[in-house]
């Protein structure tokens, strides 16, 4: 039976945003508001540094269907102590923290911090470990430190983990699939010059696929070069059902369901 025009649209998950950001300021219920009327009814924001926790954290608690990640991100690894495993564990008592991170490795911005980095990521990878949530995972030019950190860590103690924004070749996403991690959509993924990453996102087998927008950053095409915000998710989805031969709404499921096997703590209760 064709859906009818006043149907609700199907629901999906922003798997990765970053509410807490100026770009949002005195905004963030407007666009909680136009990600719903999108049909994006849970929102994972991340805090990219321990200090943000506390805003971060409140984001979730005044809007339903919001959760968040809290750790490191790469790029800080050097600004500060660095975040202890033990911290991250504490901060994981919270029920709307569902994922450690982001954290990981960018030699694209960051090179001259590459031991931080890794001491970071190992750090976080142990509290992962520890509280049996997933970790979310930055990679930008560090294919090889990446595949080799992650290998011998899950070698050590397994855990779960998504590659955020996933933009890398195709070696560390057989690296990362080999170990049962998932690989995440952003708006990269949409643009006309992202062939070759669409082919490794079409390989993957599509219970290991999430799709994000990494909001405000990466906003698919037809807002790219503006600010991207939850709701955009829905292009980069369309891209994804069309790289799998799914319609929009069987796509929007499958990376739902994906998300809930992943990020337990903010699964949707079945009927």
């Amino acid at each position: 039976m064709p859906a009818r025009d006043d149907a609700p649209p199907p629901e999906i998950v922003d798997s990765h945003c970053h509410l807490d950001v100026p770009d949002f300021a005195g905004e963030v219920g407007a666009v909680i508001a136009r990600a719903a009327a999108a049909g994006v009814t849970r929102i994972l924001t991340i805090a990219t540094r321990l200090q943000d926790v506390p805003r971060v954290a409140a984001i979730a608690r005044d809007h339903p269907g919001v959760f968040y990640a809290a750790g490191t991100h790469p790029m800080n690894a050097a600004a500060g102590p660095p975040a202890a495993a033990e911290e991250l564990a504490r901060l994981a008592r919270d029920p709307l923290m569902v994922a450690i991170g982001e954290s990981g490795l960018d030699y694209h911005y960051t090179p001259e911090s590459r031991d931080a980095q890794q001491a970071s990521l190992r750090n976080h990878i142990a509290a992962a470990r520890a509280t049996g949530l997933p970790l979310v995972i930055h990679a930008r030019d560090a294919d090889a430190d990446m595949a080799r950190i992650l290998s011998e860590e899950h070698a050590a103690g397994p855990f779960a983990a998504v590659m955020h924004c996933y933009s890398s070749g195709p070696a560390l996403a057989e690296t990362a699939l080999g170990l049962g991690f998932y690989l995440s959509m952003s708006g990269i993924a949409a643009f006309p010059k992202s062939e070759a990453l669409r082919a490794i996102l079409a390989a993957a087998p599509p219970e290991r696929l999430l799709v994000e927008t990494d909001a405000p950053y990466l906003a698919p095409p037809p807002h790219r070069g503006r600010r991207n915000e939850p709701a955009h998710v829905v292009h980069t989805a369309r891209v994804g059902a069309a790289l799998l031969g799914l319609d929009y709404g069987e796509f929007a499921a499958l990376t739902s369901r994906n998300f809930d096997r992943l990020f337990a703590r903010a699964a949707r209760p079945r009927a």
